[in-house]
């Protein structure tokens, strides 16, 4: 298995975390540097980035984001589990006013530094704008596409086969394992 392989299997969405384990700004910084060497469309280059790793800032950021859509009865990782770093992903509407798939290839850029890193992270897109554009004084000139948490991972994540019945759900086990169902490669190849 190569590198690429081994560092996407571990790349999961990781909701709980070591909150004690700090994220530093120089680490958030340099996941940032991977997102703008990747591709961007016509190379305009119109994201803009948000870091937060001190608790102040992310307690502000926290009750602003939604956690686990299939996991109506789960509010988010409670205190000692949450995010010890955030990076808000926005857009300078100066420059575009769509984003097209810039932001989803930052995001992936920058998860993959993480895990590198050996840290885990959730890329959020269920997001209180107004909320957080408030609490933040972010500049209405920069829309908020994404927030991607970030820590020290403080769960299993477990990848499985999509179930006869083709029901795409996480679900959680009580031991707390995070279970993914996935597709398998022969459903999304068409011409085999």
């Amino acid at each position: 298995m190569s590198t690429m392989d081994k560092l996407i299997l571990r790349n999961r969405s990781y909701r709980r975390f070591d909150q004690q384990e700090s994220v530093s700004m120089q680490t958030l910084q340099e996941l940032v540097n991977l997102a703008r060497l990747s591709p961007s469309a016509a190379n305009r280059q119109p994201l803009r980035y948000y870091l937060s790793c001190d608790p102040e800032t992310n307690a502000k950021i926290f009750p602003t984001l939604a956690w686990a859509g299939y996991l109506r009865d789960w509010p988010g990782p409670e205190e000692g589990e949450r995010p010890s770093a955030y990076i808000i992903i926005l857009l300078d509407t100066e420059i575009s006013k769509n984003a097209g798939c810039d932001h989803g290839i930052a995001a992936q850029s920058i998860l993959l530094g993480a895990t590198e890193r050996e840290l885990g992270g959730c890329i959020i897109a269920s997001i209180q704008r107004d909320a957080l554009r408030a609490a933040l004084d972010i500049d209405p000139r920069y829309e908020i596409l994404l927030v991607l948490a970030l820590g020290k991972p403080k769960e299993t994540v477990v990848i499985e086969p999509l179930p006869p019945d083709g029901d795409i759900r996480y679900w959680r086990t009580p031991d707390g394992a995070h279970h993914v169902p996935k597709r398998s490669l022969d459903d999304l190849i068409l011409n085999h």
